[in-house]
């Protein structure tokens, strides 16, 4: 059986899906306050763990237990079409299983739980038994933690040298909160294919309105209380960024609601942007840099 070529795995582990995870361990980074002195090896280890590895090892996991769905939706990807060949795709998903522990457990034992966890739901959310991505509920939850709460986690590990402050656990957990509904917008680009499969996203089960509204609501009241523990712990200017930046989004969210089916693609665009850049706001005021 021939193998597959560098090219077609790297389409496999889907590249553009790294930026979100790596993003977020950014966000941990300058979270944590702490100089990078003699660790910025750390630093390229956790990106490479973050995104490559752990995202990468993810997307390859999804593919592997989606190809019979992708041979009639997507017959062009790697493994239907035939360029990932045989039982190769379960391997890579495997392989990158090992090799992402290993470089975790180099990173330290809270990089090395934080990336247990994280595969351990990768494998979840798209293998049987559980299939969580099945559930309108768990799916995006999932994805929610683990892109944006982990990887923060991770970040923020990495440079404080163990487990992260408690405020910086705090904001991370209430961004991956906010990601709910990010990953909420995300499905709409594919309802008519979930009613199809049996998928019970929530614009599926909910309704497009209804599920929009839910998102919109997700996303802002997750961000008041950041503003508000921002305020609180006394990072004035990096809560009042954050707060100018979810005024942005609210205005966005309006024409969002208007017609959430049609602008989910804009307000991905637009809103999730300011959303990641309030992240980065609020990470710059724990780090003590504003």
């Amino acid at each position: 059986m021939p193998s597959p070529s560098a090219s077609d795995v790297l389409e496999l582990l889907k590249p553009i899906t790294w930026f979100p995870p790596m993003w977020a361990f950014g966000c941990g980074v300058l979270s944590a306050g702490v100089a990078f002195d003699e660790r910025w090896l750390f630093v390229i280890g956790g990106i490479a763990l973050t995104g490559p590895f752990v995202c990468g090892t993810s997307q390859a996991v999804n593919d592997w237990f989606d190809r019979h769905v992708d041979a009639i939706n997507e017959p062009d990807r790697p493994i239907p079409s035939g360029r990932i060949p045989g039982r190769w795709g379960l391997g890579i998903a495997v392989a990158g299983t090992v090799l992402s522990l290993g470089l975790a457990a180099i990173l330290g034992f809270w990089v090395f739980a934080a990336a247990c966890l994280g595969l351990s739901l990768a494998w979840a959310y798209s293998a049987p038994p559980f299939r969580l991505k099945t559930s309108g509920w768990a799916g995006p939850a999932t994805v929610g933690l683990t892109y944006e709460g982990l990887s923060w986690f991770t970040g923020a590990s990495i440079l404080a040298g163990g487990l992260p402050p408690a405020p910086v656990i705090a904001i991370l957990l209430l961004y991956s909160i906010g990601a709910f509904g990010i990953m909420v917008l995300n499905d709409f680009k594919a309802v008519e294919g979930d009613r199809i499969t049996g998928l019970r996203s929530l614009p599926v089960t909910l309704g497009v309105s209804r599920a929009a509204r839910l998102a919109c609501l997700v996303m802002a009241l997750a961000q008041a209380v950041v503003i508000a523990l921002l305020f609180l712990l006394g990072y004035a200017l990096s809560g009042a960024v954050v707060a100018a930046l979810l005024l942005g989004q609210m205005f966005l969210m309006v024409r969002l609601l208007k017609d959430p089916a049609r602008h989910a693609p804009w307000y991905n665009a637009t809103g999730v942007t300011l959303y990641v850049l309030g992240m980065l706001a609020a990470a710059l005021g724990l780090g003590g840099y504003v």
